[in-house]
């Protein structure tokens, strides 16, 4: 069929004594190949990559051939082999022309597996780990390449809701350069995912949800705008239920990839107490001062402590059974924790936190060390 070819829709309008008035609407293939989705689409996808993790298993080889009767007794008579294989895979995409890119934590979390990034046009390369955030779950890798296309990276502090999101990326490890199109449902939301790699659950905070279709594989993949800068990395899905997905805001990832060009690594925030944070039942149990903020407590840790030694908060003269209650006269609560709200602060970063102590309220002014 040409490409010249119009086709041509009815759309009804309006009931008349007469009858019914149509309006012919007129479109071609080429004003449909030229829609904003499309061409954001076809912008981006040089630049995503998938993600194969293999690892070296011991398996039992059976002696006996495929068909014996003897073949499944393997167990018995099998002989112990090492081999390579997959055991799962992720999304990523380019972020420099000389093979920086970014993907989640979670898909990179094994240091004994290899990692194999296969690159839109097939050609397959070996992924260095450069650096792993633990608390927001991005991880940067690298590969041996160059001239590389990239994906412009946005600003997720802009973000509106409502507005168009696509996320790219390789569905259950099988169906590469999968798209979905949604919009951006949520923001700052916070769940606790589940790592099938490394089995435990990690609490993921300021999140982006969309209703575009983030399934198994799409970890590590880009969320973008219509102008094709990556808004997001898409991080998870809720099971049970449609069209509910999360993505790790870009911001995050732009902070990881200056400390790592800066100082060769993640920089991370560290104040050095080890707390409980407060709410109504708790006050109302252990009859405390305060329904909100962080108690410095050792929460009965063998050999625990509740300030680290010389750490930036014992420096500032934080005792255990302190009640931290605002940083930098943001209150902390449950859902808004010290941890959460320390991120947004550098090392070596002055900073006033509001005390409670035996009933009087008192500011210490504390200079934020480094996570090691």
């Amino acid at each position: 069929m040409p490409r010249e070819f119009w086709r041509q829709k009815k759309i009804k309008i309006k009931p008349t004594k007469v009858g019914f008035i149509f309006l012919m609407v007129c479109y071609s293939e080429d004003s449909m190949e030229k829609s904003p989705i499309v061409q954001t689409i076809k912008k981006v996808l040089p630049a995503v990559v998938s993600i194969i993790v293999s690892k070296y298993l011991e398996i039992l080889e059976s002696p006996f051939p495929p068909f014996s009767p003897f073949f499944e007794f393997r167990e018995f008579f099998g002989v112990p082999r090492k081999r390579k294989i997959q055991i799962g895979g992720g999304s990523g995409f380019i972020v420099s022309p000389s093979g920086i890119i970014l993907t989640n934590r979670h898909v990179v979390a094994d240091p004994r597996a290899e990692y194999l990034v296969v690159l839109s046009d097939d050609r397959k390369f070996k992924a260095e780990i450069l650096a792993r955030d633990p608390i927001n779950d991005v991880a940067i890798i690298k590969i041996k390449a160059k001239n590389l296309p990239v994906v412009e990276l946005g600003d997720s502090d802009r973000l509106d809701l409502g507005q168009t999101a696509i996320a790219i990326g390789n569905v259950l490890g099988t169906f590469r350069n999968t798209v979905s199109v949604g919009v951006v449902s949520g923001l700052s939301r916070e769940i606790a995912a589940v790592s099938v790699m490394e089995r435990k659950i990690t609490r993921l905070r300021g999140l982006i949800q969309t209703d575009a279709a983030i399934n198994p594989g799409n970890s590590g993949g880009p969320l973008v705008d219509l102008e094709g800068r990556a808004i997001g990395i898409n991080a998870a899905m809720v099971f049970g239920a449609e069209n509910v997905g999360f993505a790790l805001p870009i911001n995050v990832a732009k902070k990881d990839l200056q400390d790592l060009k800066k100082y060769g690594r993640i920089r991370q925030p560290f104040l050095g107490v080890r707390y409980v944070l407060l709410n109504k039942e708790l006050k109302e149990r252990y009859h405390l001062p305060s329904e909100q903020g962080a108690l410095v407590i050792s929460e009965a840790i063998p050999g625990g402590v509740a300030v680290v030694p010389g750490s930036p908060a014992a420096k500032a003269g934080i005792k255990e059974l302190d009640i931290i209650l605002e940083i930098q006269k943001e209150k902390i609560t449950e859902k808004n924790p010290l941890e959460a709200i320390l991120q947004k602060f550098k090392v070596g970063q002055k900073i006033n936190l509001k005390i409670l102590r035996e009933g009087k309220e008192f500011e210490l002014l504390v200079t934020l060390g480094e996570k090691k």
